[in-house]
């Protein structure tokens, strides 16, 4: 199956997936708009959107399983890792329309709107995978962020919300500034926006030292280091993810970060890889604070979801190593890791959501205390989770392997990452006190009196014991996975392949 993009019946056979999930978006949203804000109408429209997500999972294989591809480059990819990428963020939206469905009552809001905008942040996490020119970078951003935007208030009583979701808007849209000011700069020096040309362009005039490309680089760093929650443009993110219902926090934590990342590699190996002196330092240095710092706020936090999003926030730093990396296995080891990250962080969540009491900002360690003599499936599920998270060897194997690769990236990278691979280690074994901290309160505690036991509702105990059950098949036998990563590692430098680069 082969696409020619300079045809525009090629290139909407190219982005079919992506159109499947917009356009049943629009018929969702006037479903949702329909009747009045009901508990029943937005579990329907819920149940309508993991419909429609299983409806473009499905065309997203079959163009995986037919070898999909473009007969020339052009302003969108059709290849492995594109697939690869969105499928997780299919899954991502499906876990937390589904925790949604479940969750959105005790949270107090039934608005059935909340399921259609993680379909429209999804389309934009697709356009930012299959992204070739700068501009439709810029496109999927904002297509994927203006959504979480507004999921950030949901809650439309909660003070808290409110302001956590100003602050993300205002900071996002200076974020935003950042990365378009960027775009022009390196249009200004290269003529172009295409990563193809930006590339050859580059090779071919010697413009690794250009002014202009570098200022630019320094201002898309910064772009992007926001949408990741990098240190230190993560301010935003532990108010805008304690303050979030427990669904979309994991949704920010998780889907929002793999899309951005996602971006970013394509945008750094297709395009800028002959241009490490520009940008390989910042990442680098990027990278360690954002390590180092992430873990030690987060040994000081007691209300978990802020735990969780200083948690997100350094493992942001170990997919920058990832990053630093500039290779293939570094490409190969970030989908190892998003698709462990993924199944961890939203096992988390779901026991985050069942234990949260209505009107808070979420649970508290204590209220895991003794969690095992209570509810002792939904402590195990937890505890792998976290495990996960860590990357404790066994239980938590599949975030263990998941760092193990992108040491082995940092290790082998022809920039010489070893001292960053080191710091990755040593970080790792910090974060080690608020993961086993939580751990210890549910098997190694007594149940406060009075404390609160819920009972799991169907779609989060879907989720959870998925999420788990995967996550130990993964440490299990995480080489079937592995392969999967290799082969849609499919991210090359476009230098690479110019005639210009070659000396033709």
């Amino acid at each position: 199956m082969t696409f020619d993009l300079a045809l525009p019946s090629g290139l909407l056979g190219a982005v079919a997936p992506e159109l499947i999930l917009i356009v049943g978006a629009m018929a969702l949203t006037l479903l949702a708009a329909w009747r009045p804000e009901t508990d029943a109408h937005q579990r329907s429209v819920g149940k309508a959107a993991l419909w429609l997500l299983a409806l473009t999972a499905a065309a997203v294989v079959m163009y995986a399983a037919r070898g999909a591809s473009a007969a020339a480059p052009g302003i969108i990819a059709v290849d492995g890792f594109r697939w690869a990428a969105d499928l997780v963020f299919l899954a991502a939206a499906a876990a937390t329309i589904a925790l949604g469905i479940e969750s959105n009552p005790k949270d107090r809001f039934v608005t059935a709107e909340s399921h259609v905008l993680v379909l429209l942040s999804a389309v934009g996490m697709m356009i930012l995978a299959a992204a070739r020119d700068l501009m439709i970078v810029f496109l999927g951003i904002e297509t994927m962020s203006i959504a979480v935007y507004v999921l950030a208030a949901m809650d439309r009583r909660s003070v808290r919300a409110a302001e956590g979701a100003l602050k993300y808007f205002l900071l996002g849209a200076f974020a935003s500034a950042f990365l378009l000011y960027g775009i022009a700069l390196v249009y200004g020096a290269t003529g172009s926006t295409n990563l193809a040309v930006i590339g050859e362009t580059i090779a071919r005039f010697g413009l690794t030292g250009h002014t202009m490309i570098s200022i630019g680089i320094a201002m898309l760093l910064v772009g992007f280091g926001f949408k990741v929650a990098a240190v230190p443009f993560h301010m935003w993110a532990p108010d805008v993810y304690e303050a979030a219902p427990a669904p979309i926090t994991a949704f920010m934590a998780v889907a929002v970060k793999a899309g951005a990342f996602a971006a970013l590699l394509r945008v750094w190996i297709e395009s800028l890889s002959m241009m490490d002196a520009a940008w390989l330092a910042p990442v680098w240095w990027v990278a360690v604070a954002t390590m180092v710092v992430g873990n030690l706020i987060a040994l000081s936090q007691r209300n978990v979801k802020r735990l969780l999003a200083y948690s997100s926030i350094v493992h942001a730093g170990y997919l920058l190593v990832a990053v630093a990396a500039g290779t293939s296995l570094g490409t190969s080891a970030f989908l190892f890791y998003i698709v462990a990250y993924t199944l961890a962080n939203f096992g988390a969540f779901a026991v985050v959501a069942a234990l949260g009491e209505p009107g808070t900002t979420g649970p508290a360690i204590p209220d895991f205390e003794g969690l095992w003599s209570t509810r002792p499936w939904l402590a195990v599920g937890f505890g792998v989770c976290m495990l996960a998270l860590l990357g404790l060897p066994v239980f938590g194997g599949a975030g263990f392997f998941a760092k193990w690769y992108v040491l082995q990236a940092a290790v082998t990278s022809p920039h010489g990452l070893v001292l960053l691979a080191v710091i990755l280690v040593l970080t790792s074994v910090v974060s080690a006190g608020y993961y086993l901290d939580l751990v210890r309160a549910m098997f190694m505690r007594p149940r406060p009196e009075g404390a609160r036991n819920p009972a799991v509702p169907p779609y989060t105990r879907v989720v959870l014991v998925t999420s788990v059950a995967l996550l130990l098949a993964i440490g299990l036998f995480p080489g079937a996975l592995a392969t999967w990563a290799r082969k849609n590692a499919a991210v090359t430098p476009s230098a690479a392949r110019s005639p210009f680069a070659q000396g033709r």
